[in-house]
Parts: structure tokens; C-alpha cells; sequence
């Protein structure tokens, strides 16, 4: 069912040039023409700007409301466009189409939750306030441009689209830099700038905090299924539990589908009242699980790394767009998942094929484990942090447009088809005013058993720019011999060599010698200033965030 338009949402596009008129006495008046200049697209935001001297929050408030009507209007179209040509389209193209549909979407409710933030003030917002606006507004970017990949196997539907895609592509693009400028501090404050570091206990067990009456089902269950894990300790950072759901293959608890406990668990619950918890016993669970953006802060709590598995084989080699190939889907926020394994099984020779697709923004993934070939994992978008996780795959199997940290993970390149090479990444940065990027700290990377049986044929490499302004960092990480001593693949001639950012800070291992590295511009060794704006406190300002999970995790540099 296509989502409701707001019906406030017109009226603040009304009021626009009135608060043009109405700006604070001191703000700085700039004139268009000038204001244009500090964005990628000169051209385009003339022609979307009026043409009169104004403060920087004047232009930046218009232009995001002209991202969102612009949003809200490509939605119309292709709910219509849908409707009208539904039984001509190939099945491939609808799913391409609601794909749009549902990043449109989403579109629309992180640019209508940016209008009244940006109303209030003038000013400079607090640390954490501007990190949630350039992330949010960086996810906009970047939920279009998934919305044009995903056409691209649909020429003739493309072309009807591709005006606007790209117009609102430059228009969100000249938003994220005025609001930017306008609201983003240049230098973030000391909160979220100081390093620390949160541990739990070395027996690893996650301290979590209960009701009483979650007490006593957690416990309950427990008694019953005695490979489940212990994880109630005494903790400086408990995770709090408000609920609890159990879901069992034997069919004594709650639920035996993933997806029904899922649908059971409240919808927009706030951060303040604790974690719904769903406990998933061991066993294989063939399903693919959905945790819409509706089903905030829910904790999925599993018996271990091959003990609850979810697995699923959709792929792009069996009509699936690689956006909803995922066998577990994650858009809620403050998501939560321990001790699972999610696998996608299509195999090397079905294309992209995706275990985990994440856009929730604050989620933390502990202890799990992802397992594919081709694009195993898929960090979309928002910010996300991953400790002590073990990631398989192939071709770009760490990929997407999150802002994310990798700390103490394993990274396990598979044998790949004969003829083609493993790149570890694949980031998609479209625009150097996101914050948005791939950090991987104090990683091991090793090949998987069956690429290190084979003949040796098959290189490796640490990623490759799947975007213009791809970003991605190693750095205190172990690196096997088997990496190229490249150590960087081009994505197609000279795309994005000279605009990406890959950066080496500290690794060690066979593989981590730099001196027959590639001779990109975009390529860097870095020192440990740099590296520092790649790590949790500074990069996802994690301090904000992550106590509440329990996760244990190091701030800064190791």
C-alpha cells in the first residue's frame, strides 16, 4: 500500500518566501550566485534559488523544502506509474519500482523531520544534532541513487525517469551542502570527539537488565534449551530489557517464525523505555526477516554463531534486485543483534546476493556472523557499528553507504567463479559532503578455507570505488599474504582514483606492506591523527549511542 502524503507538508512550502523576508537581522546576507559557488551543482541551484540576497539558513531552509516536495512528487509518479503499467512490467521492474517506492519513502520522513529542527535556529547545532542531520541528509543521497541502480536493468522505465532522477539528485546534493554549512559545526564538539572505551566482563557475556517478568520467561526458557547462553551479569552499562518474546522451531513458546515475533513487538517505541527483546533458539530458520523502520529499538538474541541461523537464497541471478535479495532486512532504528548467523546461499554464480541489508541507523550487530558470496554484506545506509562479527563473501562483499566501523571482526574472502577476483570493498560515497565512509579497525583478514585450498589463482584485493567518492580505511588490522601487494582494484578505468579516499593506518601481517601499493591520488598511508577521525567516537560519534547496547567497544585508536 503507497504511504500518505502529509498533509502539512505544502504548507511549509508556502510559507518558504515569507521566512526569506523574516531572517534574524544578523544573519549575514549572501547573494545566490555566491552561496551557488560552495556547492557541486552552481547551475542547477540558481535555477532552484530565488534571486535575492538571503542568510545561509534562509537558502538552506528552501532548499530542503524543495528536496522534499520534490521527494513526494516522484513518489506520486511512481505509484501512478506503477498503477498504469502493472501488467505490462516484468516482475524484475516492479520490484524495482517498489524499491523506489519504499526509499522514497523514507525520503520523505528524513526530510520532514529535518523542516522544524532547522526552523528553531539560526545556529550552529549541538554535536549530536548535527551529526543526525548530515547522516539523515546523506541517507536522502543515497537512497536515490539506489532507487537509479536498481532501474538500470529496466532501460525503457530509466529513461522515463532519468530528468528527474537526475534533478533531484543535484537538488538533495545542494541541500546537504547548505544545511551543512548552515547548521554542521567544522569541528565537532569534545563529547563526541573523546575516545573512551566500554568492556564487558572477559567470559563475554552481555549484562542485561529485565523486568521482572522478562526475568522469569528469559530464565524459563533457558532451563528448557540448554545450549542457550547465560547472559544476565552485573554490568556498569546493563542493557535495559522491557519485553521479551521467544521464538522456538519446537513450537513451546511464543512463536515459531522470526517475523511473527517481529510483528508482535511495539511499534516506534522510544529509545528511553528499553529494548523489546526477541530470543531466537537454536535452529534454522528459513525465512526472510523484515524489521521495518516502524520496529525501533528491538534486540534479536540468538543462541550463537551456527546455532541460530536464518538463511534465504534470493539473488539478482533469479530476478531479485540486490536491494531486497537480503535474507535479514534492518531499517529500525537502535536495532540490536547478538549471537546469530544470517547466511544468503545462492552461491558464487547467481550475482549480488545478500546475507544482511542495514539502513537502520544506531545499530549494532555483536557477535553474528554473514555469510555469502557476491555482496554478502550491505551496510546501506545511516550510521552502524559491527564487534566481533565474521563476514564471507567474494566479489564487493562488505559494500554500501553507511557511515560504519568493523572492530575486531573477521574477514573471509571465498573462492570466487573462476575468472574473477575478490575486492573485500566496494563503498558507494556519492558526494563529499556526506559523512559517510567504511572504517575497519583492529580486523583480521584470512582467506576462508576454500580459497585458501585453492591454487592460488584468484587475487585479492581490499576493495575497489564502486562511487565517485567511495571511502573506505583499514587501519590496525592483521593482513594475510594473500592480498595483492596493489592492494586496491580499479572499478572501471580511471573512475574515482583521483576523487576516493582509501587510506592504510598501522596493519600488520604479510599483506600489509604498502610499498608496491597503487599510485592513486586517492590512495594514502595515514598517520594517527588522520586515522583518529575514522574511529568510533569520532566517526559515528559512538559514545552517544553505544553504552546503551552493552557491546563492548574502543573509542579511539588501539
Amino acid at each position: 500500500m503507497a504511504k500518505q502524503s502529509n498533509p502539512f507538508m505544502f504548507y511549509f512550502l508556502n510559507i518558504t518566501f515569507l521566512i526569506l523576508l523574516t531572517s534574524p537581522p544578523h544573519a549575514q546576507a549572501i547573494s545566490r550566485n555566491n552561496v551557488c559557488k560552495s556547492t557541486r551543482f552552481p547551475s542547477y541551484c540558481s535555477s532552484v534559488l530565488p534571486n535575492n540576497d538571503a542568510g545561509i539558513h534562509d537558502y538552506g531552509r528552501l532548499s530542503l523544502r524543495k528536496s522534499l516536495s520534490q521527494s513526494q512528487k516522484f513518489l506520486n509518479f511512481i505509484n501512478s506509474y506503477l498503477q498504469r503499467n502493472s501488467v505490462s512490467l516484468s516482475q524484475p521492474t516492479i520490484r524495482a519500482l517498489h524499491d523506489c517506492r519504499e526509499l522514497l519513502s523514507g525520503n520523505i520522513d528524513l526530510l520532514g523531520n529535518s523542516v522544524g529542527p532547522l526552523n528553531n535556529t539560526s545556529k550552529l547545532l549541538p554535536s549530536l544534532e548535527a551529526d543526525d542531520l548530515q547522516t539523515h541528509l546523506s541517507t536522502v543521497m543515497t537512497n536515490l541513487q539506489t532507487c537509479s541502480d536498481g532501474l538500470e536493468a529496466s532501460p525503457s522505465v530509466k529513461n522515463d525517469v532519468s530528468q528527474t532522477l537526475s534533478d533531484d539528485s543535484k537538488l538533495h546534493s545542494i541541500t546537504l551542502a547548505l544545511c551543512t554549512e548552515g547548521w554542521v559545526p567544522k569541528q565537532r564538539d569534545g563529547e563526541s570527539r573523546r575516545s573512551r572505551s566500554h568492556r564487558v566482563s572477559s567470559k563475554g557475556r552481555l549484562p542485561m537488565k529485565m523486568s521482572d517478568r522478562a526475568r522469569a520467561v528469559y530464565d524459563r526458557a533457558r532451563s528448557h534449551h540448554p545450549r542457550g547462553r547465560k547472559l544476565l551479569q552485573v554490568g556498569d552499562e546493563e542493557v535495559v530489557i522491557k519485553d521479551i518474546v521467544i521464538v522456538s522451531k519446537d513450537g513451546l513458546w511464543n512463536y515459531t517464525s522470526i517475523n511473527d515475533a517481529i510483528a508482535a513487538a511495539p511499534n516506534n517505541s522510544a529509545s528511553s523505555g528499553g529494548y523489546f527483546l526477541i530470543y531466537v533458539t537454536a535452529g534454522v530458520y528459513e525465512e526472510y526477516v523484515n524489521i521495518a523502520s516502524n520496529k525501533k529499538y528491538l534486540f534479536l538474541l540468538g543462541d550463537g554463531i551456527n546455532q541460530t541461523i536464518i538463511t534465504g537464497s534470493h539473488s539478482v541471478g533469479d530476478g531479485w534486485t540486490t536491494f531486497n535479495s537480503a535474507t535479514l532486512i534492518v531499517t529500525g532504528p537502535g536495532f540490536l543483534a547478538v549471537d546469530i548467523t544470517v547466511r544468503n546461499t545462492a552461491g558464487p554464480s547467481k550475482s549480488q546476493a545478500v546475507a544482511l541489508r542495514s539502513g537502520a541507523d544506531l545499530s549494532t550487530f555483536y557477535r553474528c556472523s554473514f555469510e555469502a558470496y557476491q555482496d554478502t554484506l550491505y551496510t546501506h545506509s545511516q550510521r552502524q557499528f559491527y564487534r566481533e562479527c565474521d563476514v564471507y563473501g567474494t566479489v564487493d562483499f562488505i559494500f554500501g553507504n553507511a557511515a560504519v566501523v568493523l572492530q575486531n571482526c573477521n574477514l573471509y574472502p571465498r573462492l570466487p567463479n573462476k575468472g574473477q577476483f575478490n575486492a573485500i570493498t566496494a563503498q558507494g560515497r556519492i558526494d563529499p559532503s556526506q559523512n559517510t565512509g567504511t572504517s575497519i579497525q583492529n580486523c583480521t583478514v584470512r582467506p576462508a578455507g576454500d580459497l585458501a585450498a585453492s591454487n592460488g589463482t584468484t587475487k585479492t584485493y581490499l576493495g575497489r570505488p564502486w562511487k565517485e567518492y567511495s571511502r573506505t580505511v583499514y587501519m590496525q588490522s592483521f593482513l594475510d599474504g594473500f592480498i595483492d601487494p596493489a592492494g586496491w582494484h580499479e572499478w572501471s578505468g580511471d573512475f574515482a582514483l583521483n576523487t576516493s579516499y582509501y587510506a592504510e593506518y598501522a596493519n600488520w601481517g604479510p599483506g600489509s606492506n604498502t610499498t608496491n601499493r597503487v599510485k592513486w591520488s586517492g590512495y594514502h598511508v595515514i598517520g594517527a591523527t588522520e586515522a583518529a577521525n575514522f574511529t568510533v567516537s569520532t566517526f559515528l560519534s559512538g559514545d552517544n549511542w553505544l553504552p546503551r547496547t552493552g557491546v563492548p567497544y574502543a573509542g579511539g585508536l588501539m
